[in-house]
């Protein structure tokens, strides 16, 4: 089962968005309503969780889009498949990255590219 971490900041207005979207992911994947929540700023946060922002959803480490940590806690935007500028990815962009991370592929019915 993939690892699944939630980082979001305190004031982001996207953070219910997200968890929704992630939500809807794990629901066409099938998989158990389960991830972790990571707040920025706070204590322990594990290294390979700094510096992306706010939200953003990892799957076995790895940002749902493909994007490196930048140097900033700062909100984020995410394009959709038509370019619209949005405060949360896709839901097909994390059903995919749930999907590559159970070693799922086109055959799966999951693969939305």
């Amino acid at each position: 089962m993939p690892e699944i971490e939630l980082i979001w900041e305190r004031d982001c207005p996207n953070v219910e968005p997200a968890r929704t979207v992630l939500a809807d992911a794990l629901a066409e994947t099938g998989l158990p309503q389960h991830w972790l929540e990571l707040r920025i700023g706070d204590r322990g946060i594990p290294a390979h969780a700094r510096g992306y922002g706010s939200p953003t959803i990892l799957v076995n480490g790895r940002d749902v889009t493909g994007s490196a940590p930048g140097s900033s806690d700062c909100c984020r935007v995410y394009s959709d498949v038509s370019g619209v500028l949005r405060g949360v990815p896709p839901t097909e962009q994390v059903v995919a990255a749930l999907a590559e991370a159970m070693g799922l592929g086109a055959s799966s019915g999951l693969d939305h590219a």
